[in-house]
């Protein structure tokens, strides 16, 4: 019998938040002010893994190629951490920090 081990989706969540983090102009995860929110959330159904990343950017920060890298990011931290293939990797920007 082999046996098979599962990482949970709040040890997902935090290896892409950490990946996300590591992105140039990204200022940290946004937090949700509802109970049980966080910024990043983690889906698996049907063995297909979800990613939605909430985040706030530095002021400036060119968005679209910000959102593209933390995507790669994301994707080849989990791959490299937790053998997890991502289907999606969705990020919002929820906060752009004011001007320096």
């Amino acid at each position: 019998m082999e046996r098979q081990a599962s990482i949970s989706a709040d040890i997902l969540a935090r290896y892409a938040a950490d990946a996300a983090r590591e992105v140039a102009g990204v200022r940290g995860v946004s937090e949700s002010p509802l109970p049980g929110r966080r910024g990043v959330r983690v889906v698996t159904d049907d063995g297909a893994v979800r990613v939605e990343l909430h985040l706030a950017v530095d002021w400036g920060a060119p968005i679209p190629e910000l959102g593209r890298d933390v995507q790669v990011r994301v994707r080849e931290y989990l791959l490299r951490m937790a053998d997890v293939h991502p289907g999606t990797v969705d990020v919002t920007i929820d906060e752009i920090g004011s001007r320096p």
